[in-house]
C-alpha cells in the first residue's frame, strides 16, 4: 500500500521562530505528519520549554537556539540538525521582525536595516546553507505575508521586506527546481499571534478586518500549519515557486 501524499515520516524539518504563534504550530503540524522536527528561537528557555511540549506528544524534536540576523547562529542550527539526523528535507523560514510602525517617511535606517536584515537576508543565508545538501523532494518555506502583496500604511518596510522574500521564492524556486527542490511561500493575513499583537488586541480595528474578512474571522496560528505540512510533502510535489494566501478572503475583495 502506497503512502498517504501527507506522510512526512522520515523526514527531518527545521523551522525558525518555532517557539510561539505561527512557527510553533508549523513545528507542531510537521511534527504530527511524522517528521524529525528542529524548533528555535533566541532565547535558550523558550526553546526548551517548546521542546518539552512536542516531546511529550511523542514527537522527535531538537531544539537550538537561534538569533537569525547572525549567520554564525544560522550555521549552528543547520549543524546541529545535520549532527542528530544527518540530513534536512524541509524548511521553513518563520522568524521574522518588524520594530516599527507607521508612515516610511518617518522610519529611520536602523530600523529598515533591521527588518531587511531578519526578513530577508536572514532567508538567503538559510537557503545558502541548506539548498545545496537537500535531496532531491525537499522542501524551502518561506512564511511571507499579504503585507507583501497590498500596501500598509503602518507596517509598509515590513510589507516592502515580505514582497522581496516573495520574489526571493520565486528565484530559489527557478534556480532549484531542476534538482527537485521546490521552493514556495505562505502569505498569512492577519493571525492571532503575539507578533501581530498591535494590530488585532484593538478591539475595534479587530472588528474592522473581520468585517472585510469574507470568513468573517482572523486567522489562527494552525490555520498555517496545515499549508506548511501541504508544501512539504507530496501532495504539492508540482508546485514551486508559488505564494499562498491565506487570508480569509480579504484580498479577492
Amino acid at each position: 500500500m502506497s503512502k498517504s501524499l501527507f506522510d512526512l515520516r522520515g523526514k527531518v524539518a527545521l523551522v525558525t521562530g518555532s517557539t510561539r504563534g505561527i512557527g510553533k504550530s508549523v513545528a507542531e503540524e510537521l511534527a504530527r505528519a511524522g517528521a524529525s522536527v528542529v524548533i528555535s528561537s533566541r532565547k535558550a528557555e523558550a526553546c526548551e520549554k517548546a521542546r518539552a511540549e512536542l516531546a511529550a506528544q511523542g514527537f522527535d524534536v531538537l531544539a537550538q537556539p537561534c538569533n537569525v540576523s547572525r549567520r554564525e547562529d544560522l550555521k549552528a542550527l543547520v549543524d546541529a540538525a545535520r549532527a542528530k539526523w544527518q540530513r534536512i528535507d524541509i524548511v521553513v523560514a518563520n522568524a521574522a521582525s518588524n520594530p516599527y510602525y507607521g508612515p516610511l517617511t518617518g522610519i529611520d535606517d536602523e530600523a529598515f536595516d533591521k527588518i531587511v536584515a531578519n526578513n530577508v537576508k536572514s532567508v538567503l543565508w538559510l537557503a545558502q546553507l541548506t539548498l545545496p545538501s537537500m535531496a532531491a523532494g525537499g522542501s524551502f518555506i518561506l512564511v511571507g505575508s499579504i503585507g507583501g502583496l497590498l500596501a500598509n500604511t503602518v507596517i509598509g518596510a515590513y510589507g516592502m521586506s515580505k514582497a522581496m522574500g516573495h520574489h526571493l521564492v520565486r528565484n530559489l524556486a527557478a534556480e532549484w527546481g531542476p534538482k527537485n527542490i521546490r521552493v514556495n511561500a505562505i502569505a498569512p493575513g492577519l493571525v492571532k499571534t503575539e507578533f501581530a499583537r498591535a494590530l488585532w488586541e484593538d478591539e475595534t480595528h479587530r472588528a474592522e478586518r473581520i468585517a472585510i474578512t469574507p470568513l468573517r474571522r482572523i486567522g489562527d496560528p494552525r490555520d498555517i500549519g496545515g499549508i506548511a505540512v501541504f508544501l512539504a510533502s507530496d501532495a504539492a510535489a508540482f508546485i514551486t515557486g508559488q505564494v499562498i494566501v491565506a487570508d480569509g478572503g480579504v484580498t479577492i475583495l
